[in-house]
């Protein structure tokens, strides 16, 4: 599974999974016919017609089924999202990303590593809770939940981007004491993304799962 941008289209009335190995979904999605091709096979010409089909209430549904969590069940079918065009034999549509929360307390290293290439979405060194990174320390080092240092983001970025795998300490030396007595941590917001030979070409996997469960993979590119 590559965990960049993912685009899942299921057949009506078909069962499919989305997943996000050690990591959480975040998505939107569509559940009715925008094209006479994609899940056309064997349908009759009357039920493909209609491409401006579109249920309101897609997003939410799969949302609050699945974002957050590693992996979710989806029923493709008008008893979930309503009929938005009768007649119409329609699919469900998943555009998702895989987020990769990650906590490092001070003092130790953050291993990033992905099969694709790290992006880096946000980071923040300091403290935002009471409760990570707190065992065995004393109250008075976890009162400051304020505490964020504003150079977080750029160091990870820059550490990190583009590579397959890095190493980074959560500490003072590297993000500055932005709450002195406070004990901090790393927190870092990242996905997995194909890697590119050149910064202006994006990769979308597009997987299409028909009634009869073939799965049929296409490769697009786009400049």
């Amino acid at each position: 599974l590559f965990c960049d941008l993912m685009n899942v289209i299921y057949a009506f009335l078909s069962v499919q999974t989305v997943t996000c190995e050690e990591s959480e979904a975040n998505l939107q999605s569509d559940y009715g016919r925008h094209d006479k091709t994609t899940c056309s096979a064997g349908r009759p010409a009357s039920q493909l017609q209609v491409v401006q089909c579109s249920s309101q209430t897609s997003t939410s549904v799969v949302a609050e089924s699945c974002n957050g969590k590693n992996s979710c069940t989806i029923s493709s079918s008008n008893s979930v999202f309503g009929d938005p065009c009768v007649g119409t034999y329609k699919y469900l549509e998943v555009v998702y990303t895989c987020q990769f929360p990650s906590a490092t307390c001070e003092g130790s290293e953050a291993n990033l590593q992905c099969g694709q290439v790290l992006v880096i979405h946000g980071a923040n060194y300091g403290r935002r809770d009471k409760t990570t990174c707190s065992a065995g320390r004393p109250a008075s080092q976890l009162q400051v939940v304020q505490c964020s240092s504003q150079t977080s983001t750029s160091v990870v970025a820059k550490s990190c981007n583009g590579k397959n795998s890095c190493t980074i300490s959560a500490s003072n030396s590297v993000f500055g004491d932005p709450c002195v007595g406070t004990y901090k941590y790393l927190e870092v917001d990242y996905t997995c993304q194909l890697e590119m030979d050149r910064s202006d070409i994006t990769y979308r996997y597009r997987y299409y799962v028909s009634v009869s469960d073939i799965t049929y993979l296409i490769l697009r590119i786009g400049i």
